[in-house]
């Protein structure tokens, strides 16, 4: 039965469509240990946005035997085009951020990202060496992740954190007891900052915004969505009824 499932689990392989997307990393040779450390959980996406030094000898020494996944590494010049066809994207970081959603630990999140990518493609995301992600690129992902290191040290080789995030990924994926992936597929990345768009247009039009001061209404605005997951669905609704509320002649009292 173990090796049916083992079998069942590399014919429909849910880490085959897991990214790990790295923003901006500084030094070649943490992208070259982080392929490596991908490789050896099987995971194979590795995404680069606007590295700061491109991949070189370092990179290559420290990929050991991971060079297939460095060398098929997807360089994009911005996070939304690393995200772009995803259905979900959860973002690592080290503190709690004022307008993101509450952050899971490492090993709660996994299984959410795992059972997403029974819809598609999905990606983890990952900051520069020295200053992480910024607050507009954790608002690009669905669900921020921590892994609980020691308050007093808290500093994590960005290398050591994919190692971290690849085997609790391995885990959730290998659990016969993971949770299920939900029935209705979940709306895509685009799909969502579509939404955002749109709802920011008709709370602008509706008078319920500010444009001259618009960064705290919409950040709290997604972190409210974005704790609910929006389906697919569910975006086709909200982006119908914005439309109409929109409409000329419509008021809300």
């Amino acid at each position: 039965m173990a090796a049916a499932k083992k079998a069942a689990l590399y014919m429909n392989n849910p880490l085959d469509r897991i990214r790990i997307v790295l923003t901006r990393t500084s030094h070649p040779g943490n992208i070259g240990a982080a392929a490596r450390a991908m490789k050896t959980m099987g995971l194979t996406q590795l995404w680069l946005v606007t590295p700061c030094a491109d991949p070189d000898g370092v990179a290559r020494a420290r990929s050991s035997n991971a060079l297939d996944v460095l060398l098929g590494a997807r360089t994009c010049a911005t996070l939304e085009e690393a995200l772009e066809g995803t259905v979900f994207a959860a973002a690592m970081t080290a503190r709690q951020r004022e307008m993101a959603p509450p952050p899971l630990w490492a090993r709660a999140a996994a299984p959410q990202i795992v059972g997403a990518a029974a819809h598609g493609e999905v990606a983890l995301v990952f900051g520069n060496e020295q200053s992480g992600l910024s607050n507009e690129e954790v608002g690009l992902c669905r669900l921020p992740v921590m892994v609980p290191t020691d308050p007093e040290y808290s500093s994590l080789n960005l290398a050591a954190a994919v190692q971290v995030m690849a085997y609790e990924l391995r885990l959730a994926a290998l659990d016969p007891g993971a949770p299920p992936a939900p029935e209705n597929p979940p709306a895509t990345a685009e799909e969502i900052r579509n939404f955002y768009a749109h709802l920011q247009a008709a709370v602008t039009q509706s008078g319920f915004l500010d444009p001259a001061h618009p960064k705290r209404l919409m950040p709290r605005l997604r972190r409210l969505f974005d704790r609910i997951h929006l389906e697919r669905d569910e975006v086709s609704l909200l982006r119908g009824m914005l439309k109409t509320f929109m409409k000329p002649g419509n008021k809300v009292d």
